[in-house]
């Protein structure tokens, strides 16, 4: 199963592209959508739904994830997160993915396990999970990683649950190595 992850935003879009074998999250790509604020936010909109489009059909995932909206101080910001986020949606629906969202605290807390954690603090735990050696150019890039992973860690929860549930850490540990970070 592959899961495409997007960071949505008006001048830097991430995306974060994840493969899960035996259980495990490999990292298959990561990449930014860098804009100028000089151009106008339509064309802005057009690149992230072609790159967003681009990705799918190169990459072929079989779930999209995003993060929502959170409220800023600047509505006119917020406006333009959620327009940006629209048109994510849609390059996914026209391809027939389906879409869920997760807030930055649950994706923050899905990877380093503190729901108020540092963009740093998130960086560093994805390329620990996913063996990364540098930084991604962009931490958009890796918070995109950040909420495939969440994602992943959120359907395994609910498999978890409904078929096999853990009492200890001993069994979590056992059933969830590519968890855990050495």
């Amino acid at each position: 199963m592959r899961i495409i992850g997007i960071d949505p935003g008006s001048l830097t879009t991430g995306i974060g592209i994840i493969e899960i074998k035996n259980n495990n999250a490999v990292l298959v790509e990561y990449d930014a959508i860098s804009m100028s604020s000089k151009h106008p936010l339509t064309q802005r909109l057009k690149k992230i739904y072609d790159t967003c489009l681009k990705k799918i059909k190169k990459y072929k995932p079989d779930e999209f994830a995003i993060e929502t909206v959170f409220y800023g101080k600047n509505i006119q910001s917020t406006l333009k997160l959620g327009q940006a986020r629209g048109v994510a949606i849609i390059a996914a629906v026209n391809s027939g993915i389906p879409v869920s969202e997760y807030s930055p605290r649950e994706v923050k807390k899905s990877v380093t396990g503190n729901g108020a954690a540092s963009k740093e603090q998130v960086q560093f735990m994805i390329k620990s999970i996913l063996a990364i050696k540098e930084n991604p150019a962009f931490i958009d890039s890796s918070d995109a990683l950040a909420i495939s992973l969440c994602h992943f860690y959120s359907l395994q929860s609910k498999i978890n649950k409904s078929y096999n549930r853990i009492n200890n850490w001993k069994e979590f540990v056992d059933k969830n190595p590519g968890r855990v970070v050495k």
